[in-house]
């Protein structure tokens, strides 16, 4: 047996077993026929930088899952990987290019991409070794990169069956378009801020002179390219306009008043102006009647020549420039404030640009279909359950998906296009060739000028590739057959649309079989006063700097006490304190159990014992660890990571050590020692294999420790061992009730001796008045534990016993527990003492009701914030009359 350090100290620990653990091959997913699979394919994080908090709690969610199953038994593959991110790598690779003169455009697409390997090739290896740290155990040997050779077939082969199938066009719509990376962008792409602005009511002359309609717009620079007016088909204020001609001002065109179902009769005036190529909703308007598209802002946010007298301005500035003229010609009506959700580019921060731009696209509504199925079926569960409706409505109202990016970094669309077209086969198939391979020559035509397609693919059309392309596939690999589908897909709300979704479209649509079985959705982590982490707005937290000064275990800990259903948790130095703080208990506790085994050269009998042949507290104590270890491992199959945690830790700290072991020290002594001892060493080696998952680090350095006497140690590795069962033969109420008659009695002595200031030194008698015989027999049974814990030197129990005069009481149950005083205090020191802290008490009770009836304090402070306060109102409360009890009984003997 080795003897553990007096200290924990992290330090001297996580390096050495990551090391281990991965020397030794335990994080290797092996295809076995003996073993059920348990898969996951890990949200491949973007090679842009460090990682962050949140990447902390995601990755150690599934870290957790994935330690636990393979403890399990079964054969466990957590696949990491990273994703290529062409928009964020863009302006990161191109801000450096920036701060040296130059640009991508000055060192042309070849020289550019070399920087950015370079880039990805240093971000990579700081993500990896930042996930190394934190102890997860992915299989490196299958790392996957988007951009690896295998990975980028996959893509290519994706593009081109679909293509082929006529999922895939190239056409004209609306895009978000950013001015800034010169892109369009996802939705999951543009952060929406609410910008306080205003609603432009502008006058749209009738061409026969009869009158006008006034339209209310945000955005008056967009009104030189309308090119109608539409109003509700059931608004009634607009029957007669229908059918008739406006003047559009400034720029003199003739438009049509329309109707159509879109518009919102509340907004505005209800009449809406339609600018075709620059709102979503106005280009569906545009189609279903046939109004001409015309771009006035171009794809450098400036106006294009369309836009007339204000060509060449920036969007801006062609506003004010607009409202100018428009108020000159007396167009304006009128300006009112506004509220308006403004989307910016989550990269550069300029304001996005809705855009008619020639792009490539893929029809969704169709391939959404099964997908949708799938959800509503319960093949696929959300976690929590509120994400379903998410997904649903999202699916069953989906649009065609823009999957060309203007960049150069990413997966290049495989699509040629001849420069001949002389064949009339050519021409007809506009001389566009889809091909896995570069074709040589054109098809059609024989042709070999061809040129290739400049746009890449969007980055979300990989990585929907992600639980299947990482195991193989296209190929027939064995990890594909065996692996897929996945067993779970931890991740984050707001790529639900753009990323979870997709998975499970292309699943269904390449693997015939759901990508996995369930999706788990962990929240979003705010700092300790519930702000957004923000490393430029100060309230960030590094992980790395976490685990520096608390450890990966504190850390992970901290994290997973947390990390239930709810969609927002506050982390911050209060929890690693708590976490670290558990990990110093769990190591003294292991220290003194291991120092008291010194002597263990021998099976320990608790292996063999029956309940019938132990004591009350060890019977307690089994009872109780039986029970937390199936409560642990339920809740974990509910993806209630907290609920784990807590009740775990609740056991752990409270019933094992702070019970258990205080008694334990007891009969070490004594006849019973190796009935203990082989108790202690059960619980705590069960214990380790109970937490490992959560605290890997810590758990394998004690447990490395562990006699090998111990039939459960037999591994190389905690890694190795079976995850506990519970045994049903241990679970005793009665003995649980039992022995909570004897922790409340025990801890109603001790609040007497803290308020009564009564130090630990200064023996107690104790004075019981029952008269219940079983309550009687179970207090005398365990009498030797009632008086070593109480410090009390003598108990006398019966249903005759009178209250001493001067003494302090407590009820539990049918007992009344009298503690005599008369040889104990100074009573007017102690009087003056209570009245003290009686008043400080009630201080603090008036300053906490003051705030709860606080209109301003209640509408501001988060919703826990309020909660606390009343908890400590009640607890400061219930402390009060207890010292108010004891007081009056002092102030009787005055």
């Amino acid at each position: 047996m080795k003897e553990l350090a007096k200290a924990y100290n992290p330090k001297d620990v996580e390096k050495k077993w990551y090391k281990f653990w991965e020397e030794s091959g335990y994080f290797y997913g092996e295809v076995s026929s003996k073993k059920k699979p348990f898969c996951i394919t890990i949200p491949p994080p973007n090679v842009t930088g460090e990682s962050h908090i949140g990447h902390a709690l995601c990755y150690t969610l599934q870290d957790v899952l994935a330690r636990w199953k393979r403890m399990q038994g079964y054969a466990t593959l957590c696949l990491p990987g990273m994703d290529h991110a062409s928009i964020a790598v863009h302006r990161v690779v191109e801000e450096q290019l920036a701060k040296e003169g130059l640009s991508r455009h000055l060192l042309g697409r070849e020289k550019f991409l070399e920087r950015v390997w370079q880039w990805k090739n240093e971000c990579s290896e700081t993500i990896k070794n930042q996930f190394k740290i934190l102890g997860f155990s992915f299989d490196w040997s299958k790392e996957r990169f988007t951009m690896d050779e295998d990975y980028v077939d996959a893509v290519l082969e994706t593009f081109v069956r679909f293509y082929n199938k006529g999922y895939i066009y190239r056409g004209q719509r609306v895009t978000n378009w950013c001015p800034g990376c010169q892109t369009a962008i996802s939705d999951i792409e543009v952060d929406r801020e609410e910008r306080k602005e205003f609603l432009y009511y502008v006058s749209y002359p009738l061409e026969d002179g009869s009158g006008s309609i006034t339209v209310a717009t945000t955005r008056p620079e967009t009104m030189l390219g309308d090119t109608a007016v539409a109003v509700h088909p059931k608004d009634e204020r607009y029957q007669k306009f229908v059918g008739k001609i406006l003047v559009l001002p400034l720029m003199e065109r003739r438009i049509p008043i329309i109707t159509d179902e879109i518009v919102d009769i509340h907004f505005g005036t209800g009449a809406v102006k339609v600018t075709p190529a620059h709102d979503i909703n106005d280009f569906e308007i545009a189609g279903r009647h046939s109004l001409p598209k015309i771009v006035v802002i171009g794809k450098d946010g400036k106006m294009t020549k369309e836009a007339g007298v204000f060509a060449n301005l920036d969007r801006y500035q062609a506003r004010e420039e607009v409202l100018r003229e428009l108020k000159a010609k007396n167009y304006l009506v009128k300006i009112e404030d506004y509220p308006l959700v403004l989307g910016l580019c989550e990269r550069c921060h300029t304001a996005v640009e809705p855009l008619l731009s020639e792009q490539w696209f893929m029809r969704m509504k169709e391939l959404a279909v099964p997908a949708i199925h799938v959800v509503k079926e319960g093949k696929i569960k959300f976690v929590p359950e509120q994400f379903t409706k998410v997904y649903l409505d999202w699916m069953e109202n989906i649009r065609d998906w823009c999957i060309s990016r203007q960049l150069w970094w990413g997966h290049r669309i495989p699509v040629w296009y001849c420069q001949k077209m002389k064949n009339p086969k050519c021409k007809m198939q506009n001389g566009v060739i889809v091909s896995k391979i570069a074709p040589q020559i054109c098809p059609y035509c024989g042709s070999k000028e061809l040129v290739q397609d400049e746009d890449i693919l969007d980055t979300w059309f990989s990585s929907a590739l992600w639980p299947f392309a990482t195991l193989g596939w296209p190929k027939e690999t064995e990890e594909l057959r065996y692996f897929y589908p996945t067993s779970i897909m931890v991740t984050g709300s707001g790529i639900i649309h753009l990323w979870v979704a997709r998975m499970i479209i292309t699943g269904l649509e390449f693997m015939q079989d759901i990508p996995f079985s369930s999706v788990y959705i962990n929240a979003t982590v705010l700092n300790e006063d519930g702000k957004r982490m923000s490393k430029s707005l100060g309230t960030g937290i590094d992980p790395l700097e976490m685990i520096e000064q608390y450890g990966v275990d504190a850390t992970r800990f901290g994290l997973m006490v947390q990390a239930g259903k709810a969609q927002e948790i506050r982390f911050g130095y209060q929890k690693a304190e708590m976490a670290r703080n558990f990990t110093n208990k769990i190591h003294n506790a292991a220290r003194f159990i291991l120092t008291n085994l010194s002597d263990l050269h021998f099976l320990p009998s608790a292996f063999c014992l029956l309940p019938s042949a132990l004591e009350l507290p060890d019977r307690w104590i089994l009872s109780r660890y039986h029970k937390i270890i199936e409560e642990v491992n339920q809740v974990l199959e509910e993806f209630s990571f907290d609920e784990a945690s807590q009740r775990f830790y609740d056991f752990f700290w409270h019933d094992f050590c702070d019970w258990y072991l205080e008694i334990a020290k007891l009969r070490l002594g004594g006849e019973e020692k190796e009935q203990v001892q082989s108790i202690l060493l059960l619980i705590l080696e069960g214990s380790l294999r109970l937490l490992h998952p959560f605290m890997p680090f810590i758990t394998e350095e004690i447990w490395q420790k562990l006699p090998r006497t111990l039939p459960k140690v037999r591994g190389e590795s905690i890694m190795l061992a079976n995850y506990p069962k519970s045994d049903k033969k241990w679970f005793d109420t009665l003995s649980e009730n039992q022995m909570e008659t004897i922790q409340k009695i025990v801890m109603a002595i001790r609040n007497i001796r803290s308020e009564m200031n009564l130090p630990p030194s200064q023996m107690i008698e104790l004075q019981v008045k029952c008269s219940e015989p079983l309550v009687i027999t179970l207090l005398l049974e365990n009498l030797s534990i009632i008086l070593n814990l109480t410090r009390s030197k003598n108990l006398i129990i019966n249903d005759k016993i009178e209250k001493p005069k001067l003494s302090a009481s407590s009820v539990i149950g049918q007992c009344e527990i009298f503690v005599p005083l008369a040889d104990l205090l100074d009573v007017e020191k102690e009087k003056a003492r209570l009245a003290k802290e009686v008043l400080n008490l009630s201080k603090l009770i008036d300053s906490i009701s003051r705030k709860l009836t606080d209109q301003a304090f209640l509408n501001k402070a988060p919703k826990e914030v309020i909660e606390r306060e009343e908890m400590k109102r009640r607890e400061y409360t219930e402390k009060r009359e207890r010292l108010e009890r004891n007081l009056a009984v002092l102030m009787v003997l005055c």
